[in-house]
């Protein structure tokens, strides 16, 4: 790894697909890895930046490197035969009207929206949709400004990767923060309102505060914390520390908390190695000084952080620069899942080893949890029961709150990555949620706290 030498403060300049021929850093590429990396860059996010290539990726592992495979597409991200499609188009000369087109048909298979979010998460005002917005749990709404829908660098796991694609109606978008607190001033069941993307960290200080101070008005006092889901203290700590407006940033931090209200930066850190440079740690330091809250989160993926050492080691870290490890998550079944995904079973060894080796500070973090269609469902352990082997799997948050915490089984398969590939155990047929997701993909039920008024006959 080499250093910046950018003399003043760091400037951020994202380089994506056009640009790979121009940089430097890849010069030690074969033939057949530029090409590879042009053939799969067509069909999933890339963008990467400086501070990322001089300061997290050891040039001398590559490709193995975890911050490689964490920001550079792979081949293996690709089934065989779209991989070489792409590699055809790529290699000879076609347009980029038939290499996007290629791409789409590919992008379509890929599960870009899982869990049911374009069909059972978007709430509604007066019988219309809010654009731009999630309200799967009831206490937390999803807001996804537009101006905070793109990243300082792309992770080739996203699970969001759909919104960096180009395609408008696999985006979640809105300008509209307006429909969006009045939506919020009919539901005082709602404490947390998160902002992701994307990043919104990529927004300007004044954009963001624009947004924010729609939240904190009298009308929606019942609204306690603002969260921001960022990966910028991984990708581009100088967004708290040297960027022309960081001083601005964590005034509002400040400002939020001289309001009342609690300011939790949701930070995605993958791997050790974001933790490791002052930059970051700088960052930290800033923001804690404002009383904002640094909660740490990322999913388990292979290839880049499938070992407990590597969690300890990144759990510890955070405790000592004051943040809150908080969950780590299952890669979600979407995009090129089957390059990262972990068994089930492998994934609770791994969570358990890193668990030991660290102390009770630590052990706020909650995992392995899927974010699937019913709710966050935790791994919680394997046992026998009777002559039976079973996961003993637990709801964190449902889409019904009476879900939460309640205890379940699921036949043990060592092979399963994700809740769909569970059977339930002791010769039941159906786990006992599968009736109410089903009856609210067919329009029949939703949870009490999402009802209308004018809609009171769907909880039938």
């Amino acid at each position: 790894m080499t250093s910046q030498t950018t003399i003043g403060p760091p400037r951020f300049r994202a380089f994506g697909r056009k640009h790979i021929d121009r940089l430097p850093w890849l010069e030690q590429l074969s033939h057949e890895q530029m090409i590879a990396l042009k053939a799969v860059s067509a069909v999933l996010p890339f963008r990467v930046n400086e501070y990322v290539l001089d300061e997290l990726i050891d040039w001398s592992d590559i490709p193995s490197d975890p911050i490689y495979q964490l920001v550079f597409p792979q081949v293996g991200m690709l089934a065989r035969g779209d991989f070489d499609r792409m590699v055809d188009l790529v290699t000879s000369g076609a347009d980029e009207e038939a290499i996007v087109r290629a791409a789409r048909t590919i992008q379509q298979g890929m599960n870009p929206h899982p869990s049911g979010q374009q069909e059972l998460n978007v709430p509604s005002l007066d019988g219309e949709p809010i654009a731009g917005c999630q309200h799967k749990y009831r206490e937390t709404v999803l807001f996804f400004p537009a101006r905070g829908q793109t990243c300082h660098a792309y992770c080739t796991y996203c699970f969001r990767w759909a919104q960096f694609v180009g395609v408008d109606k696999l985006r979640f978008s809105s300008h509209d923060v307006e429909t969006l607190a009045t939506y919020l001033a009919g539901r005082p069941e709602v404490s947390d309102v998160l902002f992701t993307g994307g990043d919104p960290m990529i927004m300007s200080s004044k954009v963001l505060r624009r947004y924010v101070e729609s939240f904190l008005t009298p009308e929606l006092a019942h609204i306690r914390s603002i969260r921001i889901g960022t990966k910028a203290l991984a990708y581009w700590p100088y967004r708290f520390t040297t960027d022309r407006d960081a001083d601005d940033l964590l005034r509002l931090f400040e400002d939020v908390r001289r309001r009342g209200r609690q300011i939790a930066l949701m930070a995605h850190f993958s791997h050790p190695r974001e933790l490791e440079t002052r930059e970051v740690r700088e960052a930290m330091r800033r923001i804690r000084d404002t009383g904002a809250v640094v909660r740490c989160q990322a999913p388990l993926i292979r290839r880049v952080n499938d070992s407990g050492d590597v969690w300890a080691s990144m759990w510890s870290e955070q405790v000592r620069l004051g943040a809150v490890p908080y969950y780590m998550f299952v890669e979600r079944d979407t995009g090129p899942k089957h390059y990262f995904e972990v068994p089930l079973a492998r994934a609770l060894k791994i969570f358990s080893r890193a668990l030991s080796q660290v102390s009770g500070l630590a052990r706020t973090v909650r995992g392995p949890s899927m974010s699937a269609t019913p709710g966050k469902v935790l791994v919680d352990g394997v046992t026998v029961i009777g002559d039976e082997r079973v996961f003993v799997l637990k709801f964190i948050q449902g889409r019904d709150p009476e879900w939460t915490n309640r205890v379940f089984f699921a036949r043990f398969d060592a092979a399963a990555t994700w809740l769909d590939q569970l059977e339930p155990a002791f010769g039941e047929r159906e786990f006992f949620f599968d009736p109410e997701i089903r009856a609210m993909y067919d329009g029949r039920w939703r949870p009490e706290w999402a009802d209308d008024e004018d809609d009171e006959e769907m909880t039938a």
